[in-house]
């Protein structure tokens, strides 16, 4: 089966992608909604409707694409698999990340994080809330629902972005390869003094519910998807709570309202993952010829599932560039959709929407940008600030 081949598709570039892919994919969605990109070695399927389609179809969209960069990083976690075999492991975790658990559990310990991190550096009046608070709350949190909280959070940020840079590594970077290799050597050391510890002594981690199963997974199943667990569970909460500030202080009239109704916290969650997602693409692979978009694909074929570029359909978004917390439509996919839905969203919606952004504004008076260092964004597999320079008047 011949591949369809676009002049513009073929000028894309990985690097354009990183700084900027929201142009690029408004051209495809109009033009080549699924089109082959040979810098990118796959298909980017970019328009909403072909992405809700597949994901209710997995027997023809597999998650256990091959080769895959999540394996050659994580091994075989529970998001390259289908069916039973990807069911059986999800089971075993979702106790520790169920609705009440998170309100119950977890939900105070991300506050004491939040507010132990503003205690050390609120005199200061200012901070880069990437380093300062963003990226540690998000470690220091996920240790905790994890099961790793003797980990120390610098090490889980290191270890998350290195494995996150493998999963992204499609100009197949042999230094990338290197780091990453090493993070997942960090990880499973740690999982395993976990697993001795949680063994004797359950609690309410992922790790203690996989090891504690009905049906309990083994100790290189849970070491595996632990990884998978740092990578996504630490980049996506980060990467929100740095967005979704960054709106808020560049939308003043929005800043207000939430002000007026903190609430309204829920809508800046849901409005920021829309709207820059943390999870810009995922990977699928066709079991059998089909039809996507008006493009026929062959067996085997590789896609680029770019939740981004859906999460920004003017065929479902009104005005999908703007930041808009009164947007009426939330049809967004930033959790992706069918078996493989996001199995963190409660903790994110937690301790993004309930925490991090209402700590950081609540306490932090008259917390604005500030104007002498630019902000940076980077990222297309996974994208989001890469500082928030701010002030306060302390």
């Amino acid at each position: 089966m011949a591949q369809v081949i676009d002049d513009f598709a073929q000028t894309i570039q990985l690097d354009q992608l990183w700084s900027d892919p929201y142009p690029i994919y408004r051209r495809l969605r109009a033009t080549q909604p699924v089109a082959w990109v040979p810098a990118a070695n796959r298909y980017l399927v970019t328009r909403h409707a072909d992405i809700a389609y597949l994901e209710k179809h997995p027997d023809i969209f597999s998650a256990a694409e091959s080769p895959s960069l999540m394996t050659r990083v994580m091994g075989h976690t529970m998001l390259r698999k289908d069916g039973a075999e990807h069911l059986r492991e999800r089971k075993a975790a979702e106790p520790a990340v169920r609705p009440r658990i998170v309100k119950q559990r977890w939900t105070p310990v991300f506050q004491r994080i939040a507010d132990e991190l503003i205690d050390g550096f609120l005199e200061r009046g200012e901070a880069d809330l990437f380093t300062d608070y963003a990226a540690p709350l998000a470690a220091r949190s996920l240790a905790a629902v994890l099961g790793l909280a003797e980990v120390a959070g610098a090490d889980l940020e290191e270890w998350s972005q290195a494995m996150m840079d493998g999963n992204g590594n499609y100009g197949d970077d042999p230094a990338v390869w290197q780091r990453a290799d090493a993070a997942a050597r960090g990880v499973e050391n740690a999982v395993d003094a976990a697993i001795e510890r949680l063994t004797a002594h359950p609690d309410d981690s992922v790790i203690s519910a996989m090891l504690h199963a009905e049906d309990p997974l083994s100790h290189q199943s849970i070491r595996d998807n632990l990884k998978m667990f740092i990578g996504g569970g630490l980049n996506e909460p980060r990467d929100a709570t740095l967005v979704g500030t960054y709106a808020l202080l560049t939308h003043p009239e929005q800043r207000a309202a939430v002000d007026a109704d903190p609430g309204r916290f829920k809508d800046v969650f849901e409005e920021t993952v829309r709207w820059v997602a943390p999870i810009g693409m995922y990977p699928r692979q066709t079991t059998v010829e089909t039809e996507l978009g008006g493009v026929i694909l062959p067996a085997g074929a590789r896609l680029g599932i770019v939740l981004a570029s859906a999460n920004r359909d003017e065929s479902v978004f009104t005005d999908p560039d703007a930041f808009d917390i009164n947007r009426t439509n939330r049809v967004h996919l930033a959790f992706g959709g069918g078996p493989h839905y996001c199995l963190g969203t409660w903790i994110g919606r937690a301790q993004v929407g309930a925490v991090s952004m209402p700590t950081l504004l609540r306490r932090l008076p008259n917390l604005r940008l500030d104007e002498t260092v630019p902000v940076r964004w980077g990222g297309w597999v996974f994208r989001g600030l890469l500082n928030l320079p701010v002030r306060w008047d302390a």
